[in-house]
């Protein structure tokens, strides 16, 4: 009866460990599932992007005022019939 009952307990034991210290643990599952939420809230980040990324493709392929302001923001062009003027504050000296 003795040996029954100590079999029963060092089981007990050996699958409590398992639970909370070998794969697929407790411990492990948590990392995993807060792994997964990083991931979900990068994924939706990039979704984000993509969509505004989708947008300005789309702008760009509709007209030429989407290029033209495009042109002028990322290169400093200017219009055939417009003027730039460049004005210089005083130095701090």
């Amino acid at each position: 009866m003795r040996w029954m009952a100590a079999a029963l307990v060092v089981l007990i034991v050996v699958l409590q460990s398992r639970l909370w210290l070998g794969e697929g643990s407790v411990p492990a599952m948590q990392r995993l599932q807060a792994a997964v939420a990083e991931q979900r809230g990068e994924n939706a980040r990039l979704d984000e992007r993509n969509r505004s990324l989708a947008a300005d493709v789309a702008d760009l392929r509709s007209g030429l005022r989407s290029v033209e302001e495009r042109a002028r923001r990322d290169m400093g062009m200017i219009g055939a019939d417009e003027h730039f003027y460049r004005v210089i504050g005083p130095r701090d000296g």
